[in-house]
């Protein structure tokens, strides 16, 4: 009998060793594995300036979905990070696309034009009061996209020349997850 108990609780004490060790390193590779896939695949980014204000502030962070980009192509109304400068080490901007490829962007009587006719925005953006280089038309290339601040008076952006249009190759990919702070964590709606 005592042969019969001692077999019983070493069966069991090394079956729970087993599952414990199993669930660690399960629970392991799933850590790890979702360290590479977030590496690999996005990016954070913190907001230093107002000019996406009021939708999104200074000091939030977000992680970038760097993949969606590779896979299409970047939308009308999408919030955006793009790089300035080098391509790995140049400053980091966000942006809500405006306008798209061969679209003919001009800025007259505070409204957007895009192809001559006036662009109803889907949400409530001060009327600009600066239009820019976008004064004249400006044709946007195969590859170029045309970017605004929501805080339209207090951006710098596609208007100016230190922006001006993006091309693809320049953006970092999508805004899509507040991180920080924590009140707004969750998916973002452009």
């Amino acid at each position: 009998m005592g042969l019969n108990i001692r077999y019983i609780r070493d069966y069991f004490v090394d079956s729970f060793a087993r599952k414990v060790l199993i669930w660690v390193v399960q629970i392991l590779a799933t850590v790890a594995l979702a360290a590479l896939l977030s590496f690999a695949f996005f990016q954070t980014v913190v907001i230093h300036e107002g000019s996406m204000e009021p939708a999104i502030s200074a000091d939030e962070k977000f992680l970038v979905n760097k993949v969606v980009y590779q896979v299409s192509n970047p939308k009308r109304g999408d919030i955006i990070a793009f790089r300035l400068g080098d391509k790995e080490k140049g400053s980091v901007h966000i942006k809500r696309v405006v306008g798209l490829p061969g679209d003919t962007i001009q800025i007259q009587n505070e409204q957007i034009l895009i192809d001559g006719k006036t662009y109803v925005e889907q949400k409530d953006f001060p009327a600009i009061k600066n239009a820019g280089l976008a004064e004249e038309p400006i044709t946007l290339a195969s590859n170029e996209y045309f970017v605004l601040g929501d805080n339209r008076n207090s951006s710098e952006d596609s208007r100016f020349v230190d922006i001006g249009n993006i091309k693809k190759d320049q953006i970092v990919g999508k805004l899509w997850f507040a991180i920080s702070p924590v009140s707004k964590l969750g998916l973002l709606n452009s």
